[in-house]
């Protein structure tokens, strides 16, 4: 669409796009954003791209914290790949500011709406097409792991409070299996006498940083493929993107999301549960690129503990699920009305997985990084 049909004009007008802006379309498969490509003539005659979002304000209900973090994180990687004679440019993303000198457009509605530089010749892959894409996704998760190693974790707004906090997950399920508002708990006992098994488990990770034997990091909190932009000749590792959950946690988080997302073969709602399975390969290839990059940055202890990662969010995540279907599924976008549910037993089917595979997950640890 051209600029006078975009149905903002208010935002466009706010923003210095360094000439006319020719094209404004919608960009990307995202869920939660709405983002849009912009194009504008420049004054040499050559063409800019740049990304325009309007922030989901009903997910993320402190968009200023949320683009203090943005830009903080982001200064700090343009600065760190300065100094070490990396390409800040593409390796990490650059916020714009308004004619007026902020990070951010306050719209009609008290909507949020920002905007990065394109980052040109790379790809976005939905699902790996060869080994080596869930490797260049590793290294790039792992270097800016690595990147942020010494960034002071613990000034970050928390943007979604408790976003991993296993104990306090737990604590919301049983709250929702007690008041069982959609009268399903009843059909759903095995699942819940599952995650009750597993109580324990909820609390590993947590404890551990709680005591202090875990450091507090800059995670990213949505570690998947499609986070990551491959240069689109060589399909190396560019720049990590979608930064809107970037908070303090812990390493084996990230790693762990990673894990649960790549590393086996079914959409995430499949029905099937006997196609569920742990696919180690994917596991040990992830496993050696997170490594390879972020290992040098790693306390022993937390690369002992990545393997807990992967179990550990993989049943938060299924906790997560069977909560809202107890809930009558308010919180997770559904098309059907047992994809909740169907969700809730992939994850649990991958927690087994992941259990019966334990060992083997934790020699590889030490295998490549101990």
């Amino acid at each position: 669409m051209k600029a006078a049909e975009f149905a903002s004009p208010a935002v466009l007008a706010a923003y210095d796009w360094g000439g006319e802006v020719l094209d404004v379309s919608r960009y990307g498969m995202g869920h939660i954003n709405e983002t849009y490509r912009v194009i504008a003539l420049q004054p040499d005659g050559a063409e800019k791209a740049y990304i325009l979002q309007k922030v989901n304000t009903g997910i993320f209900k402190d968009p200023e914290g949320l683009m203090d973090n943005i830009v903080r994180v982001t200064e700090y990687l343009r600065d760190y790949l300065k100094r070490a004679g990396g390409d800040a440019e593409r390796g990490a993303m650059t916020v714009v500011k308004t004619r007026d000198g902020r990070w951010w457009y306050r719209g009609e509605g008290l909507s949020c709406w920002r905007v990065y530089i394109f980052v040109v010749d790379t790809i976005c892959l939905q699902r790996v097409e060869q080994d080596s894409d869930f490797y260049e996704s590793a290294v790039a998760f792992g270097n800016f792991q690595n990147q942020l190693s010494d960034y002071p974790a613990g000034t970050l707004h928390e943007t979604i409070p408790n976003f991993h906090n296993t104990v306090s997950r737990y604590e919301a399920f049983e709250k929702a299996v007690a008041e069982d508002r959609a009268g399903r708990a009843a059909s759903v006992r095995a699942e819940i006498d599952f995650i009750r098994a597993r109580k324990q488990d909820c609390a590993f990770l947590m404890n551990l940083l709680r005591e202090g034997k875990l450091p507090l990091r800059v995670t990213h909190n949505d570690t998947k493929l499609n986070n990551v932009l491959l240069d689109s000749k060589t399909r190396k590792g560019v720049c990590v993107i979608d930064l809107d959950t970037v908070m303090p946690g812990l390493a084996a988080w990230d790693f762990g999301d990673a894990i649960r997302y790549g590393a086996n073969d079914c959409p995430e709602d499949e029905p099937d549960v006997n196609k569920v399975h742990l696919n180690m390969a994917k596991y040990e290839t992830y496993l050696r690129g997170y490594l390879d990059a972020a290992g040098a940055a790693l306390t022993p202890l937390e690369k002992e503990t990545l393997p807990w990662g992967a179990r550990v969010i993989t049943l938060e995540t299924g906790i997560r699920f069977l909560t809202d279907y107890l809930e009558g599924d308010h919180y997770f976008r559904i098309s059907r009305p047992s994809q909740n549910l169907d969700r809730t037993r992939k994850m649990l089917k991958l927690t087994e997985e992941m259990e019966a595979h334990f060992s083997e997950m934790g020699e590889a640890v030490r295998r490549y990084g101990l």
